[in-house]
């Protein structure tokens, strides 16, 4: 590993949020923003900013992106917000609002 950001309490449900990182995980940094700015998702956007942050932490140590894949993407579960919505005859209904702990982590690639 020679980098790692973490984004916590994103406002999207994990499930979610997986669905994307399925897509990129494994690939190139350069492939995975490509891959990233084409899928339409909502996701995709809180993904992008935390791999941008990983890459920047690399570049601080004096490696460039073309160097880096995606060695490991993971969406938790972050806590869940939660609130009451009316419902008839004086009652309320509970509304989970879900959010997401990502972590992405980046490593050099091998020349094999």
């Amino acid at each position: 590993m020679i980098s790692i950001a973490r984004g916590k309490y994103l406002r999207v449900s994990s499930m979610k949020m997986r669905q994307v990182c399925d897509a990129i995980r494994g690939k190139d940094v350069p492939t995975g923003l490509a891959m990233l700015s084409a899928i339409n998702k909502g996701a995709s956007a809180h993904v992008k900013k935390v791999l941008d942050s990983a890459v920047h932490n690399a570049k601080q140590k004096g490696l460039s992106e073309n160097q880096l894949f995606i060695k490991a993407i993971s969406a938790n579960h972050g806590g869940a917000w939660k609130r009451f919505r009316a419902a008839s005859f004086g009652r309320a209904t509970p509304i989970l609002r879900r959010t997401t702990h990502l972590t992405v982590e980046l490593d050099v690639k091998t020349n094999s």
